[in-house]
């Protein structure tokens, strides 16, 4: 997997999810959504499916410190989830996670990537629009809070496989 040169700086190393993976990410998972967290559960079930699905883990100093998932059946891509722990924020990981995600949709001939994220974090939806995902539809009181989920999709075509920003 190609690496952003921002990324290597950063001490930061993308590769797949192993299912020895499967509690420290899920003890994050925890951390990062506490009223809507996967219970270990679902990782494991999702791992065990690779004919559809494709999962990262994103590293440094020994540690995981982002993790993405994406399940794919043709025609349709959607991204499971991707997340990063605060303090590894701005550094280029998430960005990195979504075009290798983004890449395997077009690898297993998706013809759009889909997702949903919280209507309350602009930070995610500005990563998206970066990448080209447009708003489609709200899917209203979605997450268990009550807060709107906001579905994006990004329509590949025929397009090749690119790099997308480093941000």
């Amino acid at each position: 997997m190609k690496l952003s040169a921002k990324l290597e700086i950063a001490g930061v190393s993308l590769r797949g999810m192993a299912e020895a993976d499967i509690g420290e990410v899920e003890t994050l998972e925890r951390r990062l959504f506490p009223s809507d967290a996967w219970p270990l559960q679902m990782f494991i079930d999702e791992l065990a499916q690779p004919e559809t699905r494709r999962y990262l883990v994103a590293e440094a100093g020994g540690e995981i410190v982002g993790y993405a998932g994406l399940m794919c059946i043709e025609p349709i891509a959607d991204v499971q989830t991707i997340a990063v722990v605060p303090e590894f924020e701005g550094k280029g990981i998430g960005s990195a996670m979504l075009t290798e995600l983004i890449d395997e949709a077009r690898r297993r001939r998706a013809a759009d990537v889909l997702l949903e994220v919280r209507a309350d974090n602009p930070r995610a939806q500005q990563l998206y629009l970066r990448f080209g995902f447009e708003q489609i539809h709200v899917r209203p009181r979605y997450y268990r809070d009550g807060t709107d989920a906001l579905i994006m999709r990004l329509q590949l075509g025929d397009a090749p496989l690119q790099e997308g920003p480093t941000a």
